[in-house]
């Protein structure tokens, strides 16, 4: 992985560290990814922006959120939905990942939407 030195990455359990590069290998498979690290947060970045941003990574799971310019309040995968106070007319969609199987179907379609963005 490009950026197992991040601080975001370092000391995780395996168990999280695999969530997180099967994140990441399922955007690969939608289109071609980047990872674009800051300070506190790692982006997933499609070649002209950063889609998504992994927040944390836990002993079981990580956080992360889609930023979009609307709001998708009708779904099953998001536990938060926050817009964020600024001039830009931005609305983050959190998700927490605990299994594989929580990059369901659902969530493949708003990350292809997020590429898409």
């Amino acid at each position: 992985m490009q950026y197992t030195n991040h601080p975001l990455l370092q000391n995780k359990s395996a168990y999280s560290l695999a969530l997180f590069e099967h994140f990441v290998s399922v955007y690969q498979t939608i289109g071609t990814v980047e990872l674009n690290a800051t300070k506190s947060m790692i982006g997933i970045h499609n070649g002209k922006k950063n889609i998504t941003w992994i927040t944390e990574l836990g002993k079981n799971s990580f956080r992360v959120f889609f930023p979009f310019k609307r709001t998708y309040n009708y779904n099953l995968c998001f536990h938060k939905i926050a817009q964020v106070p600024s001039e830009i007319h931005q609305f983050n969609h959190h998700l927490r990942v605990f299994y594989p199987e929580d990059i369901n179907e659902e969530v493949i379609e708003f990350m292809k939407l997020a590429y898409r963005s």
